[in-house]
């Protein structure tokens, strides 16, 4: 476990390309347009500015295969927003101080019933979302291209406990492993058929303790680093868990 900088508070993501052992992560709505850097023992070893992109509530991060970061913004906690951003940062490890980045923009399809999101991944060239919501979570995919999308709808699922919204996901690199974040458990999905994630294997694995847990990222199929926002009284922290 590492204390993450004190000037960090409202982490809400984590992500590590395979080009590093640098920890990306970024703070959400009401934050400025940043990307850090973090080495092992949370300490701020990159700051990169976004310069194009507003904060308007990013919420998580993903990355590909030649070491490009992507920033979820797509929070919507008031369901106001219609219009939806993917920010596309190109290799954040050799990067300078400040940065354009690519932009994918995207609306969702109209049967949806959520509108907010906190969670997504990239997969054989598709970001997959997963809801943020108190009665199912729903999944849908949009395409990493440049431009502007509607986003396909997938399906959704009840999950089961007290605390069932999903503030962060991440997916295996042989892709047979996913997994959901909640801030007292996390859900591993395994054994389903093609993009349909819902469709196979769900465990929970609950936690010793309930703080907000907002970024997680799959070192391994069986291992996890979380991280959690700072409060009053604990947080801010990250963690290793072991979801074998």
């Amino acid at each position: 476990m590492a204390d993450i900088s004190s000037s960090l508070n409202e982490i809400s993501a984590i992500e590590k390309t395979s080009h590093s052992d640098v920890l990306w992560v970024i703070q959400d709505a009401g934050n400025n347009n940043h990307l850090y850097g973090l080495n092992l023992k949370g300490q701020i070893v990159k700051d990169i500015i976004v310069n194009n992109a507003e904060n308007t509530d990013w919420e998580d991060l993903t990355s590909d295969a030649d070491g490009n970061i992507y920033i979820g913004d797509f929070g919507n906690n008031s369901k106001k927003r219609t219009q939806f951003t993917i920010y596309k940062v190109l290799q954040p490890d050799k990067a300078s101080s400040s940065v354009e980045a690519e932009q994918i923009n995207f609306t969702l399809p109209k049967k949806m019933d959520s509108e907010d999101f906190e969670s997504f991944f990239l997969h054989n060239g598709m970001f997959y979302l997963f809801s943020k919501d108190h009665k199912t979570c729903e999944l849908i995919r949009i395409p990493n291209k440049p431009g502007h999308h509607v986003a396909s709808y997938i399906s959704k699922v009840k999950l089961k406990g007290k605390h069932v919204k999903v503030t962060s996901a991440d997916i295996s690199d042989d892709g047979t492993t996913v997994v959901l974040l909640n801030h007292d458990k996390l859900w591993k999905l395994t054994k389903y058929s093609a993009d349909d994630f819902f469709s196979g294997t769900l465990e929970d694995f609950t936690f010793e303790h309930d703080t907000q847990k907002e970024g997680i990222y799959l070192i391994s199929n069986n291992e996890v680093l979380i991280t959690d926002e700072r409060n009053k009284y604990d947080g801010g922290y990250i963690y290793r868990f072991n979801i074998k």
